[in-house]
């Protein structure tokens, strides 16, 4: 019988904040695209928390946290009706804009498919350096249990990020339950007072037309205005 490793903590830096990656919206919190590591290797029950950097906020400021209810491939993700509202529509809503639900293939072993969304090129056509960096990882996070501060993101106290070791830095770091047990508490008792699971817009979300591609690390904005409100 394959022994269970435990709950992880897994905690890395927002470099970009659009609402795409994570994406909060409609009831469900999804990192679909980037962060490939995490992805592959987080379980139901874990926890992902991501920190403001230095181009959004203060370091330390806490954009989201999820616990992990669920894991998709990308096919299932796909033809999920749960789901179908998170596919983009670029001249939809900023929330519809920013859909992550952007890949599929036509059958099993073939190449994937990449929706005209934040990840494709200006032009709409596919970015083949965000193919590449997504799909390393098959699998969608899915959280029904989270918290997205977004632009409100509070400053996690200095202690508690020392007393969990945690410093702001390239990659992820991952912990164990045991030894974040001090922000996972702050987290939950913080988060007991927001009034909503999505308690502010995404940093970067007046810029929803915008492109990201990770060949060139660049975001390019497109002057587009989305055809209906928030």
């Amino acid at each position: 019988m394959a022994r269970h490793r435990g709950q992880s903590v897994f905690v890395y830096v927002v470099a970009r904040d659009f609402g795409f990656a994570p994406n909060p919206f409609h009831g469900f919190c999804t990192l679909a695209c980037c962060k490939p590591k995490i992805r592959s290797t987080a379980e139901v029950d874990d926890w992902v928390f991501g920190m403001a950097g230095r181009d959004l906020s203060e370091p330390g400021n806490c954009i989201f946290g999820m616990r992990v209810t669920e894991t998709l491939t990308f096919d299932q993700y796909w033809l999920d009706p749960r789901f179908e509202v998170k596919k983009p529509l670029r001249n939809g809503s900023r929330v519809m804009m920013l859909g992550d639900n952007i890949y599929h293939r036509r059958e099993v072993g073939t190449e994937w498919l990449q929706e005209d969304s934040h990840h494709s090129r200006p032009d709409g056509s596919p970015d083949a350096s965000n193919i590449k960096t997504d799909t390393q990882s098959n699998r969608v996070l899915v959280s029904e249990q989270f918290t997205y501060f977004g632009a409100a993101a509070p400053s996690v106290p200095s202690r508690i990020l020392e007393a969990v070791g945690y410093t702001n830095g390239r990659n992820h770091r991952r912990f164990t339950a045991q030894q974040a047990q001090p922000l996972l508490s702050w987290f939950q008792n913080f988060s007991a007072s927001a009034p909503s699971p999505v308690v502010d817009d995404p940093f970067q979300f007046r810029r929803s037309a915008a492109r990201f591609s990770s060949g060139t690390n660049k975001i390019t904005d497109e002057v587009v205005e989305p055809l209906q409100p928030k």
